[in-house]
């Protein structure tokens, strides 16, 4: 069996990755004796981020990663049986702690690929198996999942911004910590960034790397054509001269008068960066005075805080830029810190082992009252592969072979007829079974590409930034009617 390919990344196992209630919710199931009652739970996303239209699924080889070395050491027992309770006694007894100490995963865990683009409601990510163990990943899974789809999702609008336009990714620096700033890489390259600064990111996952020089490398030397000078003779075909450390447009005088002496000795200049004012004017005087000098190849960078709106705007105003960087407003997805994903029990085998109790979780705000079952999201498509309508439908219940009416679970007026022969996929995938990786997950590039091509293959109405088309997204109709049954029964036993 190959190992996931972030293979020693989170090794030893992290198995303390979660918050306490997971573990005393752990030793009351223990203590209950519930532990291997078997439990379904989805981990999604109630709406798509940045007030968008659609989400790309990103994070699954982190988790699996996770999952492939879950086992509590000695040192993660010795921390627990350290912790105490309100009276000064310990919190959990020995006899968990054992119980611990031989725990081995083993779960079934079924996902959307990464890359796949998804819409609320959807399960990411569904697990099946004990209870103790599927509840005990809920904290660990939603970090994994929730920031990589966030960023992987930013990173995919900025590239609808940029279009054919290079884009690389300059966050490490603002980034919300080391780990933060790994995941930001990988979930920007997976999302459509081309590079990244972003070194140790570039020796993990294999993203390649780009950079130019910062304002204290010009500040270093007497004057800044000597600063150019001088970097030009140490990368000589590899130069990007940052212009705006004193004047603009001066900056790119000089960098063509240095540029030229490159020239005479067989080097060309890569490119100029511009970090600050005006980027739509500065942009088309630099490509001007470029152009007119005899060097119409090099490329015009931009940086200083860019984000989609940004990018479409700079376009509209026609920009003359080549090449974006983009760092915080990426790397901490700054419009929307965090993708709200959620992870909700949705079935319990009977005591018996007849067949499933399905759960629901009610809230006075419908959007927030979970779906019951065990879900499998079906994608009806075009011939051609575009996406048409998403149906959840419980795989417990059989599924006939007639037209299928899907009800979007907000609003029950809003409903299609799927016809059976309509092309369709199944989008959650097996991935563990009884806690074993059953097949190697794609590469980062294989996963990137997905996205590219998922993306692409929405309606632009629901791509755009500004009020997008909601995309059809319902439940079969015998798991709709089925869930307004459950929510009333479970209103009737609140009010008896």
């Amino acid at each position: 069996m190959n190992p996931a390919p972030l293979s020693g990344l989170y090794a030893p196992s992290l198995s303390l990755l979660t918050d306490l209630y997971q573990l005393t919710m752990a030793y009351g199931y223990w203590q209950q004796g519930l532990q291997d009652r078997e439990a379904v739970f989805h981990l999604y996303f109630r709406r798509p981020p940045f007030k968008g239209g659609y989400a790309v699924a990103a994070g699954l080889a982190y988790v699996a990663d996770f999952l492939s070395t879950l086992k509590f050491s000695d040192d993660d027992l010795t921390y627990l049986a350290s912790l105490q309770g309100a009276k000064g006694t310990a919190m959990f007894p020995q006899e968990f702690l054992d119980y611990l100490r031989t725990m081995e995963f083993r779960c079934d865990v079924d996902a959307m690929p990464e890359g796949t683009v998804a819409f609320a409601n959807e399960p990411l990510i569904r697990v099946q198996g004990p209870l103790l163990q599927a509840q005990l990943i809920e904290t660990a899974l939603l970090t994994l999942v929730n920031f990589q789809t966030l960023i992987a999702t930013k990173a995919a609008r900025i590239r609808e911004a940029a279009g054919s336009d290079t884009v690389l990714e300059f966050g490490l620096r603002r980034a919300q910590g080391t780990d933060g700033g790994l995941s930001a890489s990988r979930a920007a390259y997976l999302g459509g960034v081309d590079a990244t600064s972003n070194v140790l990111a570039g020796q993990r996952f294999g993203i390649p790397v780009k950079g130019t020089h910062a304002h204290s490398w010009v500040m270093a030397f007497e004057d800044e054509e000597m600063a150019f000078a001088a970097y030009a003779k140490a990368f000589p075909d590899d130069s990007v001269f940052l212009v705006d450390t004193y004047d603009t447009l001066e900056g790119v005088r000089k960098a063509i008068k240095v540029a030229r002496a490159m020239r005479a000795e067989g080097h060309e200049l890569g490119g100029i960066r511009l970090d600050s004012g005006d980027l739509a004017y500065l942009s088309r005087e630099a490509r001007e005075l470029l152009n007119e000098a005899g060097f119409p190849n090099v490329r015009i960078v931009a940086s200083n805080d860019l984000e989609e709106n940004l990018i479409t705007s700079l376009k509209s105003q026609g920009a003359k830029i080549d090449t974006w960087g983009i760092g915080t407003q990426l790397v901490t997805a700054y419009d929307q810190p965090a993708l709200g994903g959620v992870y909700k029990l949705a079935a319990l085998r009977k005591p018996d082992d007849s067949g499933w109790d399905f759960t629901i979780k009610l809230s006075e705000q419908l959007a927030k009252t979970s779906i019951p079952g065990i879900l499998q999201v079906r994608r009806y498509q075009s011939e051609k592969g575009q996406p048409r309508a998403d149906m959840l439908y419980n795989t417990a219940e059989p599924l006939s072979d007639v037209p299928h009416t899907i009800i979007d679970p907000l609003d029950a007026s809003r409903r299609r007829v799927v016809r059976p022969e309509t092309p369709s996929r199944e989008l959650l995938e097996p991935v563990f079974r009884r806690g074993r990786l059953v097949q190697p997950l794609p590469t980062l590039d294989e996963s990137r590409a997905r996205a590219h091509r998922e993306v692409l293959a929405l309606d632009p109405s629901i791509r755009r930034f500004l009020n997008p088309h909601t995309y059809p997204v319902g439940l079969e109709e015998t798991l709709y009617d089925y869930r307004n049954r459950l929510i009333l029964e479970k209103r009737g036993l609140e009010e008896a």
